[in-house]
């Protein structure tokens, strides 16, 4: 009797792998955040002209936005952290402090258009302010989130921004919705954006959000 295709243990594990990759495609994409909120318009969305890869991640947060914005403003390398989980800052960033648990009054900040953000080490990767409007809008740009090394010797390049979208909710707390527009080139950059970092993007993305939530919620009045 032929063996159904699906039936093979070789094939199912196969089929498991496509499935829980697409998976994985969809969440690194899209996870937590709502239909609605993925085709509304956000601040920042005419710096990157037609992107290759767009992401939007959201929660709740039982906080206002004044509670959380301040958590935005020490925001960095070396500085308050990106409030990823304490497994990802090892791992990842081992050269990096821990993500803060508290507000900073030394970095803590009024942010203003054309303040930088550090992502690594001095002259390597940074953002800048594009927009601030506390508490309900922050939007983050950077060219310089790739090797030198690759920009001079292949033309690679990437253009990518952060929205940090904060909108109140009926109760008194928080929606906050973090939106990606990335636009890279050449070709296997962007190939290597899409099969490698959109899935990352389901762990660093919920994951910083759900950092955010936790000392939002936890900050005094």
């Amino acid at each position: 009797m032929t063996t159904r295709w699906s039936e093979h243990p070789a094939r199912r594990a196969a089929l498991a792998a496509i499935v829980g990759y697409g998976a994985l495609q969809w969440l690194g994409r899209a996870a937590g955040s709502t239909h609605a909120e993925r085709r509304m318009s956000l601040p920042g969305d005419d710096i990157v002209a037609h992107p290759t890869v767009v992401t939007d991640h959201a929660l709740t947060i039982a906080a206002p936005p004044a509670r959380i914005w301040p958590w935005l403003t020490q925001m960095g390398w070396h500085r308050g952290g990106f409030y990823t989980p304490r497994w990802v800052d090892r791992l990842l960033f081992p050269d990096n402090r821990p993500s803060a648990d508290r507000l900073d009054p030394e970095l803590v900040r009024d942010l203003r258009v054309g303040d930088t953000i550090p992502d690594g080490a001095p002259g390597t990767a940074w953002y800048v302010v594009e927009q601030a409007e506390p508490p309900s809008a922050l939007v983050l740009h950077s060219t310089t989130h790739l090797p030198a090394s690759w920009r001079e010797r292949f033309g690679a390049g990437i253009d990518w921004t952060w929205t940090f979208h904060l909108r109140p909710t009926a109760d008194g707390g928080t929606r906050l919705h973090l939106r990606v527009r990335a636009r890279t080139r050449p070709w296997w950059l962007t190939a290597g954006y899409r099969v490698a970092l959109v899935p990352a993007d389901y762990v660093m993305a919920l994951g910083m959000l759900r950092g955010l939530r936790a000392r939002g919620e936890r900050t005094p009045t």
